[in-house]
């Protein structure tokens, strides 16, 4: 369970801005998630989740000026089994990215991914958090990769623009799925999972 569970965290665990205003600066950003899974009977489990990434923004951004924000995840793999147990699917996957203070929301463009089911990503806006979502499922043993999302924001009158993924604790999660685990029967384990600590990924000087 809990290799099915570290599989699926992967390299869209971050979105990050980019724009051809600026000359853009570029770190390799690591997010810790501490995560709990909840299967029946056995009770509550908890672990960590590592998840790599790219992070590229811009050092500075004019007044009102447009700001694309983007992310091209790598690929991942689910296994195909885990202490003896086969890897029926993950599916449910849920991850917030709050619209950063100092900006505003336009829109987002979705392209690429494969190997996460049959319906497509998408993200949905709901005040201040953009959230990046599928149904799935995808098959143990598969790989898989996320779509490479554009965000397009507005920059403020002033201030930083600061990047950070949503959650601060198991009930307040940024990540959730659900992984399946065939025993004979289908065991389900939702998970919940929040950066911790939770990294400022980049900050963009409006002005």
């Amino acid at each position: 369970m809990k290799a099915a569970i570290r599989a699926l965290v992967c390299a869209s665990a971050v979105l990050v801005p980019i724009a051809g205003l600026a000359a853009p600066a570029s770190a390799a950003t690591t997010v810790v998630f501490d995560c709990e899974a909840k299967p029946p009977l056995v009770g509550n489990k908890y672990l960590k989740l590592n998840q790599d990434a790219d992070v590229t923004a811009p050092a500075t951004v004019a007044p009102g000026a447009a700001l694309d924000v983007v992310i091209d995840p790598a690929p991942n793999t689910v296994p195909a089994e885990v202490s003896g147990y086969q890897v029926k699917n993950i599916k449910d996957f849920s991850l917030k990215i709050p619209i950063p203070a100092n900006s505003t929301w336009v829109g987002a463009d979705l392209a690429g991914g494969s190997g996460i089911g049959s319906t497509p990503p998408k993200i949905t806006v709901s005040g201040s958090v953009a959230t990046l979502s599928f149904p799935g499922p995808i098959a143990g043993g598969s790989t898989f990769e996320l779509p490479t999302v554009t965000a397009h924001l507005t920059a403020g009158s002033s201030g930083t623009i600061e990047t950070k993924l949503g959650g601060t604790s198991y009930s307040d999660p940024g990540l959730t799925f659900t992984a399946v685990v065939s025993a004979g029967f289908d065991v389900s384990a939702p998970t919940t999972c929040f950066p911790n600590p939770s990294p400022t990924f980049t900050t963009t000087t409006i002005g």
